[in-house]
């Protein structure tokens, strides 16, 4: 037996939670009720790699585990009943969970046992109460916490403080280097600084109201949040959106996700002094950003996906408008593509720069491109597909190299792949109603849709008159930070704007 305790459980996932009790209520995934001894296990299975930390998720007596099992593509939710306020800490042997079980305890006052770290995360000490969504919230007075960032020991050591507020037009978030000479010794980012209340602002609101909501979490992922919501809410009702909706869902969703991808290519270059392909870039989101916003309503597609279908339609003017603007921007996105592999001042910046090791990328099941640099060969389109996606059976590409350029380069040949999964959506498109009734029942519902940087997560409970109980959207942000802060390490402290936009995390996506 190890310093951990005993071994992790040898049987399949699917194996092990059968001996706990089903939420008979909880769709499409199983929800088990696991006691101590079970949640410990979790710990201990986490730490050994073979099941992956998905979302992690406090209410006011309870925590809930999403978890995932890559041998198997087995997917559950496990819940810890927490009457006297307290869980063990899968933190304590699962790094991935430290930040999520902070924001457990800021949120809901649950107490993570054994967890080191003993600051807040979104609770900054501003609030004016204490666990805002525990029971029993405490009055605060406002008086900020202090927050002592992780020590460094060295000779010629040197602290520089960055944020939260800064030169460009972006998020709040403070950073704080510890570097000797230019060379980065440690990172460490602090958020929550735009903390909305998204959470508590949902509870009691309509699956309608929410919907819009949701969508707002993060706006640069705003149609695959309106996707796993509606996924979620659809899953409690039992219903199916029409054919015609689910690939329109679709449609849009690979255009955010090359208007995402241009964006974050230009600003990479632009962040290596290349400004020239951030200048084409740019046209290129932009024309596409006018074209969505005249034929769907919104420049980012906001409020578009409904639970029951979708909001909006695309006659045959318009997918021809798309099909003509899609072609071209193939061929002039293939050109800025050829000077990026062929301007050697540029590749010096790029490659081996901000590496992240594919072990760690495995350990914080890091979605999206930056999983996919990194080795870890995941995306939910595929491993668990979603209509239409479970036809169009997307590629998807993988890297080990880690870089910054790995990164650039997953987002070439996903950009590559969504221009060709919008033609072949374009013939396939079929006729019918966009939308279907949603009956008003009570459950719960999961929901998952890959967006630009990884797979939105959305759990929620409804009311038998279609009120939100509770709900939790988890960003893929989430894992990907912590991940930030290991790739900067032993790069100069000028490469930090680099890397940082080749992750291009979400601030909004985890401030909540």
């Amino acid at each position: 037996m190890s310093d951990l305790g005993p071994p992790a459980p040898e049987l399949p996932l699917a194996e092990f939670l059968a001996a706990y009790p089903v939420v008979p209520e909880h769709r499409p995934w199983a929800r088990h009720l696991l006691d101590r001894a079970g949640w410990e296990a979790l710990a201990r299975w986490l730490a050994s790699g073979t099941v992956e930390l998905f979302a992690l998720w406090g209410e006011p007596t309870a925590v809930h585990a999403a978890l995932f099992e890559p041998a198997t593509e087995v997917l559950a939710v496990a819940s810890l009943p927490c009457p006297e306020g307290r869980f063990p800490a899968l933190g304590r042997l699962h790094p991935p969970a430290i930040r999520l079980e902070r924001t457990i305890r800021d949120l809901f006052g649950l107490e993570p046992e054994g967890l080191e770290d003993r600051r807040g995360w979104l609770d900054h000490g501003r609030w004016l109460v204490r666990r805002p969504l525990a029971a029993d919230p405490v009055p605060h007075d406002g008086t900020p916490d202090p927050y002592p960032f992780l020590p460094v020991e060295g000779e010629g050591i040197h602290e520089i403080p960055v944020g939260p507020i800064h030169a460009g037009i972006i998020e709040p978030g403070h950073f704080r280097f510890n570097a000797q000479g230019e060379t980065v010794v440690r990172l460490e980012a602090r958020l929550g600084w735009v903390h909305k209340g998204i959470e508590k602002r949902l509870e009691g609101s309509h699956w309608r109201e929410a919907a819009r909501v949701l969508g707002r979490v993060s706006g640069d992922a705003t149609v695959a949040y309106q996707w796993a919501f509606a996924r979620a809410v659809e899953a409690v009702s039992e219903v199916e959106p029409p054919e015609r909706a689910v690939w329109l869902r679709a449609l849009l969703s690979e255009l955010e996700r090359i208007a995402m991808h241009l964006h974050d290519i230009g600003f990479v270059c632009n962040d290596a002094a290349f400004a020239l392909i951030h200048a084409h870039t740019g046209i290129l989101r932009e024309q596409l950003l006018q074209l969505c916003g005249e034929l769907f309503g919104h420049r980012l597609m906001m409020d578009t996906i409904l639970p029951g279908g979708i909001a909006v339609d695309l006659d045959q003017r318009g997918a021809g408008r798309l099909r003509d603007l899609t072609r071209s921007l193939a061929s002039r996105f293939e050109r800025l593509v050829r000077i990026y592999e062929d301007t050697p001042s540029l590749q010096d910046r790029t490659v081996t720069t901000g590496i992240l090791a594919p072990a760690l990328a495995r350990r914080f099941a890091a979605g999206g491109y930056v999983g996919r640099a990194s080795g870890r060969d995941f995306d939910c389109r595929r491993d668990l597909a979603y209509p239409p996606y479970d036809q169009l059976r997307p590629t998807i590409p993988v890297r080990r190299e880690g870089d910054v350029n790995a990164r650039v380069w997953i987002r070439i040949e996903e950009i590559r792949t969504s221009l060709a999964l919008i033609a072949r959506i374009l013939d396939a498109l079929p006729r019918g109603p966009l939308t279907v009734p949603v009956p008003e029942r009570a459950g719960e519902g999961v929901g998952m849709a890959e967006s630009f940087r990884g797979e939105v997560f959305v759990w929620l409970r409804l009311d038998g008159e279609g009120r939100i109980l509770r709900c939790h959207p988890r960003d893929p942000s989430w894992f990907q930070w912590p991940l930030l802060e290991a790739a900067i390490e032993n790069n100069i402290v000028a490469d930090f704007p680099l890397c940082n936009k080749s992750f291009d995390c979400s601030y909004s996506g985890v401030d909540l």
